[in-house]
């Protein structure tokens, strides 16, 4: 019997990711000065019941939905990073840092570019960068080491983009002055890694039968006598999960602050991460990983000109989720 392939190869090569913190390829266009995205942490999964305002045949009518709830960790804008286009690629090209957060996150030599060079060189740049860091600390189950990352600025020119970013230099960034309620987002993590695997798990192929060859779980033929070749489509063992994954089109269907956090803490705390402690906001739908892993959300591409809609929520459970 010849084992049929069921697995997909709309991501190939399975890569696992290269770093904890998701990468995001692109980044939605704004004319309004800010921030295209935030950083999240995934606490757990429950349910909520709404109303149901888009235009499906339940309109109108209470439903049930199962929700994220992703805590926000505190993040600081300590730098400003300037990119300009040489004869072959775009590269850095001047870094403004706050004294007091450069330190922290390990940068000791501040480079003596100031503010105001920065400003009379605006012009003349392709493009000004955010450079921030996440403070983990207060999340209970933190990291001692604080994690830089990159990103890019909303404006309409670099003028704006600089404005912004000095007016938040050396401060934190509240992920209420980035998103808000209704708000249609795409969200990029880190899927759960699943070790080596073989193609039963991995590629879903059929078992051979017992008596077939001598072996079961395994792959019927690997490809023609002639031409001799393997295709790279052909099922094999190998790593499966820890890969990037992004879905898109998430709504925002709560937020609220630390003070607030005992309204979406279930009963005995969200399985293998606790008890929320500081922001949070409730996605609707699920996101890739498994509790505790980052979660890069950007503002939405596809759903750019959708108005903001705060929905009514009519009940959130918090009940014990250790059984499920």
């Amino acid at each position: 019997m010849v084992s049929m392939r069921k697995g997909s190869l709309e991501y190939w090569p399975h890569r696992r990711a290269k770093a904890q913190m998701p990468r995001v390829r692109s980044w939605p266009s704004q004319a309004e000065p800010g921030l295209p995205g935030f950083v999240a942490v995934k606490a757990g999964m429950t349910h909520v019941s709404m109303i149901d305002d888009s235009e499906s045949p339940s309109k109108g009518t209470e439903v049930s939905r199962a929700v994220t709830v992703l805590e926000m960790p505190r993040v600081y804008l300590y730098g400003i990073r300037a990119y300009k286009t040489t004869y072959l690629y775009t590269e850095p090209y001047m870094e403004v840092y706050d004294a007091g957060l450069a330190k922290r996150v390990g940068i000791n030599a501040i480079k003596r570019n100031d503010l105001a060079s920065l400003k009379g060189k605006a012009a003349e740049l392709d493009d000004v960068r955010a450079l921030l860091f996440l403070d983990m600390e207060g999340l209970g189950f933190g990291s001692k080491r604080v994690m830089r990352f990159e990103m890019p600025l909303g404006g309409r020119d670099n003028a704006e983009k600089i404005a912004f970013a000095e007016k938040w230099l050396g401060k934190e960034i509240k992920a209420a002055d980035v998103l808000g309620v209704g708000e249609y987002v795409d969200v990029t993590s880190i899927s759960k890694g699943k070790g080596w695997a073989g193609v039963i798990k991995r590629f879903g192929v059929a078992r051979q039968y017992r008596k077939a060859t001598g072996k079961v779980r395994h792959v019927g033929v690997l490809g023609p006598w002639h031409p001799a070749k393997v295709l790279y489509s052909v099922p094999h063992a190998g790593h499966m999960g820890y890969n990037y994954r992004t879905e898109i089109n998430k709504r925002i269907l709560k937020m609220g602050s630390a003070a607030e956090s005992g309204a979406v803490n279930v009963s005995g705390g969200f399985p293998n991460f606790g008890v929320v402690r500081g922001d949070f906001i409730v996605v609707d739908g699920s996101i890739p990983g498994p509790a505790k892993r980052l979660v890069r959300i950007r503002k939405s591409l596809r759903m750019q000109d959708v108005a903001k809609k705060a929905p009514q929520i009519t009940y959130l459970s918090v009940t014990s989720k250790q059984g499920a």
